[in-house]
C-alpha cells in the first residue's frame, strides 16, 4: 500500500532522498540495475543531477560532487518545510547547523537547505513548489522510512520535537530492556524513527541518517548488490516489520533494504 501524499508532504516528514556520489554515471547504472530506476536530468546547482523515476514517477535524486569534494557518499533524508528560510532560523537556534542555503532549485521546483542537528547528523530541508518530493513510497524500489542512528536519543530528540514539531513515542523492546528508539509522529501519523545505539555508533560516519529502500526479496536484493560491485555490511535478518539488510553501494553509501513481512 502506498503512503498517501498528505503525509508525506507535512511540514517535518520526510518527503524526498538523495545521494551525490563521485561518478554520476557509475551511480545510475548501479541503482538503475538494482531497483529498476531511470534517470532524467534535474537542477544543475550543485553540478551534475538526476532524478531518479520508477514506472514514470519520481522517487530520489543522485547527484554529482565536484572532482576535488573528497566527501563520503552517502544518502541524504529531506524533510518537508512550509517556509525554508523559517527552518532554517529555527534549526540554528535549537543548536543545529545550516551548511547550505536556503537557496532555490534552478529549475523553481522548490527551496531547499542542507543542514545538521547537535550531533552532526545530516539532513535536507525541501520546501517544495512544483516538485513536493517523492511521487509514491511503499512499493519495491521507493523508499519507505528514515532512521536517524545516534548516540542517545535524549541528545537529539528535544531538537527535532522543536524544530519540525514532532511528537515521540518511545518503543519498547522484549528482547532488550535497554533498547533506545523513539518513532516520530506528525498528527498521528508514524513518520520516522530515532535510534539510540551507544557505542555500536559506526566512529567513521558518526550520528547519520539512514534511508530504508523497499525490495521484494532481500536476500535476493543482497546479492545483487554484492554482484554489482557494492558490500553487504549486515546480512538478511527478519525484524518485527520485515526482512532486512544494510548494505552499501558501489561507492560506499550506505542505506537498508527492506522486504515487508
Amino acid at each position: 500500500m502506498t503512503t498517501e501524499a498528505a503525509t508525506r508532504r507535512m511540514p517535518g516528514a520526510p518527503c524526498w532522498v538523495s545521494l551525490l556520489a563521485h561518478s554520476l554515471p557509475a551511480t545510475q547504472e548501479f541503482y538503475g540495475a538494482l531497483f529498476g530506476w531511470e534517470f532524467r536530468p534535474g537542477p544543475q546547482h550543485f553540478g551534475p543531477y538526476a532524478r531518479a523515476f520508477l514506472d514514470g514517477r519520481e522517487v530520489a535524486g543522485v547527484g554529482e560532487l565536484a572532482p576535488d569534494r573528497h566527501l563520503p557518499v552517502s544518502w541524504t533524508t529531506y524533510l518537508a518545510s512550509d517556509d525554508a528560510d523559517v527552518t532554517a532560523e529555527q534549526i540554528r537556534s535549537c543548536g543545529g547547523t545550516v551548511g547550505v542555503g536556503p537557496l532555490d532549485a534552478d529549475d523553481d521546483t522548490g527551496r531547499m537547505a542542507i543542514a545538521s542537528d547537535p550531533q552532526g547528523a545530516i539532513f535536507g530541508v525541501w520546501q517544495g513548489r512544483t516538485m513536493m518530493g517523492t511521487a509514491f513510497t511503499g512499493e519495491p524500489g521507493t523508499a519507505v522510512w528514515n532512521e536517524l542512528v545516534t548516540r542517545d536519543t535524549g541528545s537529539v530528540g528535544p531538537f527535532y520535537e522543536h524544530v519540525f514539531g514532532f511528537e515521540t513515542e518511545p518503543l519498547s523492546s522484549d528482547d532488550d530492556a535497554g533498547f533506545d528508539y523513539l518513532t516520530l509522529h506528525l498528527k498521528d501519523h508514524p513518520v520516522a524513527g530515532i535510534h539510540g545505539v551507544g557505542g555500536a555508533l559506526p566512529r567513521d560516519r558518526g550520528s547519520h541518517w539512514m534511508t530504508y529502500f523497499a525490495v521484494s526479496d532481500t536476500d535476493a536484493a543482497a546479492r545483487r548488490v554484492a554482484e554489482l560491485g557494492g558490500r553487504v555490511l549486515e546480512g538478511a535478518r527478519d525484524s518485527a516489520h520485515g526482512r532486512l539488510a544494510t548494505v552499501a553501494d558501489s561507492e560506499g553509501a550506505v542505506f537498508t533494504i527492506i522486504q515487508k513481512g
